[in-house]
């Protein structure tokens, strides 16, 4: 019997980029097998009405074991597993189809959060062992990357033994300031790669749960 494939979910340009690293993670591991898991690579629309039922579309049509949605976040020098995600929108800048929403709920009568079901701290410490700088995030800001991660695990609540979260990625060489924090492409597909690995392997712990915060 073929088992479940592993979905990893990336994010288009936004802000005038011309490239977003977490699409070409998504695009470079998609047909790969993982510690015997096929992996499926998606790109989903940088845009808070679309990037859901995107999501949802391939959450049917794939029914994964394991869910990693990756975005980008400028600025930061470290690979960041996500530890929780707010029912929060708040956009500082608009979509790629103009919609900026101010102070509303990801869903509607939604809990205030959700954690993370992935092995955060087992990531961290797999990427650190590589050499690859890694830590553990305590907020995936009130974008379109916390948005979907908090649809995610809102779809996934009644489906606790399944494995998801959220992790973001520096950004690339050519994409930042001088002297700002990057991380080579390469890199970036490698601590994906670590990353399943890791959540394949690992048991969730309490703090990692899949459960809500009221």
């Amino acid at each position: 019997m073929k088992s479940a494939p592993v979905l990893v979910t990336g994010f288009e340009p936004f802000g005038g980029d011309v490239v977003n690293p977490s699409a070409e993670i998504a695009r470079a591991l998609d047909g790969r097998v993982i510690a015997g898991r096929s992996v499926i690579g998606a790109v989903l629309p940088c845009v808070f009405q679309t990037s859901t039922p995107e999501l949802a579309r391939l959450l049917r049509r794939h029914c994964p074991a394991v869910v990693i949605a990756t975005g980008l976040a400028g600025g930061r020098a470290e690979i960041t597993p996500e530890r929780v995600a707010i029912n929060l929108d708040d956009a500082r800048i608009p979509d790629n189809a103009g919609a900026q929403p101010i102070d509303l709920p990801v869903v509607r009568g939604g809990p205030a959060a959700y954690w993370s079901r992935l092995p955060i701290k087992a990531i961290v410490a797999a990427l650190r062992e590589r050499g690859i700088p890694a830590a553990v995030s305590q907020t995936a800001g009130t974008f379109v990357c916390n948005h979907v991660f908090y649809a995610l695990m809102h779809a996934l609540r009644r489906q606790p033994g399944l494995k998801a979260g959220f992790i973001h990625v520096p950004g690339l060489p050519g994409q930042v300031r001088r002297g700002q924090p990057s991380l080579s492409q390469a890199k970036m597909i490698e601590a994906i790669e670590i990353a399943i690995e890791a959540t394949l392997v690992a048991r969730v712990g309490r703090s990692e749960t899949g459960g809500t915060l009221a």
